[in-house]
């Protein structure tokens, strides 16, 4: 990982492996790239750039600059400063957002789009991810802590507490074993993980308070993949299908045994879902809902950052 200057902020960036690049944003907001960690498995195949958005993770700016042209400018300058003219863009969650965001004002600098988990507008999770919650058998305080969690409506103090609280419907209801998920999570990385509980805040009070791109879905140009968890609480899987329908061509999939974050918990079957998209030979066009990319010449961006 390596702080690099980018406009007005100092973005914390690693970059791994070799082949055509994927820059990856993460979710949260407030976490860091260190949430993707399960995607370094496509290093052999691609050249990753990870970052921490702005006023996330280690990554500084004031929470008050995320703004939907900052986060989308900072990737942008960050792609030009590694001398790559076009890429993959991969979002997941509220990395998602911005990877949409990034796809409607910078068409030309995306080479596919693939959506982890994710939506094209606030308006589910913020109004619904509690009462998900509450049929599931949550407790009353839990389901209010999660109401408040997504609007903003938190001090500092409470995220980390929150998130541990919540851990278990991030996740497919995996029993005994969602410890030994836990457990493989944090041998793997994820202690590592920075969080700057302000950029939610921030994020659920203003950046997302009824936030959508849903009208304009159909400007999309790029192939797109959309991936979600059969049991995610935040985005189900009829945003999922809403989300994938909205855009030509895209192609859905949906993990069975995962929640939120189907990387982490499925990991093989969602590395096999990107690659064989990225991959795979072009369909004819007028197959539009089978579009995906044909596989490009290899580069090597490794050492750059």
């Amino acid at each position: 990982m390596r702080m690099i200057p980018i406009r007005d902020v100092n973005l914390a960036v690693t970059v791994v492996g070799r082949g055509s690049p994927i820059v990856l944003m993460h979710g949260g907001p407030g976490p860091d790239q260190w949430t993707l960690l399960p995607f370094r498995r496509l290093a052999d195949r691609f050249t990753l750039v990870f970052y921490d958005h702005r006023a996330n993770g280690r990554s500084t700016g004031a929470p008050e600059t995320m703004t939907w042209e900052n986060l989308t400018a900072d990737p942008d300058a960050l792609r030009e400063r590694l001398g790559i003219e076009r890429w993959t863009v991969l979002g997941h969650s509220f990395g998602g957002h911005v990877a949409l965001e990034y796809a409607l004002r910078y068409p030309d600098r995306v080479d596919h789009l693939v959506l982890v988990d994710t939506a094209a507008d606030t308006w589910w999770s913020r109004e619904h991810a509690a009462e998900i919650l509450d049929a599931r058998g949550y407790g009353a305080g839990l389901v209010e802590q999660t109401r408040r969690f997504f609007t903003g409506r938190i001090e500092p103090r409470e995220m980390l507490p929150t998130l541990m609280r919540l851990r278990n419907a991030y996740h497919h209801r995996h029993g005994l074993s969602l410890l030994r998920l836990m457990a493989r999570d944090m041998l793997a990385g994820e202690w590592r993980t920075a969080m700057q509980p302000e950029a939610l805040i921030q994020a659920g009070r203003v950046l997302l308070d009824g936030w959508s791109v849903m009208d304009r879905l159909g400007e999309i140009t790029a192939p797109t993949l959309v991936i979600g968890g059969r049991d995610d609480f935040l985005f189900p899987p009829e945003c999922q299908a809403q989300l994938a329908a909205g855009i030509p061509g895209a192609v859905l999939r949906i993990v069975e045994k995962a929640g939120h974050n189907p990387h982490s918990e499925e990991p093989a079957v969602v590395m096999a879902a990107v690659s064989d998209f990225l991959l795979r030979e072009p369909a004819a066009v007028t197959e539009p809902t089978a579009i995906v990319s044909a596989e490009k010449p290899r580069q090597d961006f490794a050492g750059v950052a």
